[in-house]
């Protein structure tokens, strides 16, 4: 049973309010007592997904549910799906555009790095409809 649900839209492009979902998701889990190490595998994942949806994306969400035993991360968009997912899960790869990349932002770590740092980690996409990504952690 969801004890606690928030959704955060994320736009396409919204660099100048990215992080600001994780952030708001960070102080959630702060104030609700989560331990600290989960708070910074989430908020790791959080970012990642978060930076995805701003330049992958033509615009999504993420959702963070709380229960009794966990909590799950579920960030999903409008978008043109990826097509090939083991390639995307290799570090380095990136789809982003140069002009991202001046930013500072697309070197390919992100989907590598939400894996990494999530207990269950689960990955759909279909093509010309979108993605959606889970990370769940049990307390």
């Amino acid at each position: 049973m969801v004890l606690y649900r928030e959704v955060f839209p994320v736009e396409r492009g919204d660099f100048a309010s990215a992080g600001s979902a994780s952030s708001k998701i960070k102080r959630t889990l702060k104030k609700m007592g989560v331990d600290p190490s989960i708070i910074r595998e989430v908020s790791i994942c959080s970012y990642e997904l978060e930076l995805n949806l701003v330049i992958h994306s033509l615009g999504g969400e993420l959702v963070l549910e709380l229960t009794e035993r966990g909590l799950t991360l579920i960030s999903s968009d409008r978008g043109p799906g990826i097509a090939d997912l083991e390639l995307v899960m290799k570090e380095g790869y990136s789809t982003a555009p140069e002009s991202v990349r001046a930013m500072g932002f697309g070197a390919g770590m992100g989907l590598p790095n939400v894996k990494r740092h999530s207990q269950i980690f689960s990955l759909e996409s279909e093509i010309g409809k979108g993605t959606k990504i889970r990370s769940e952690y049990s307390f």
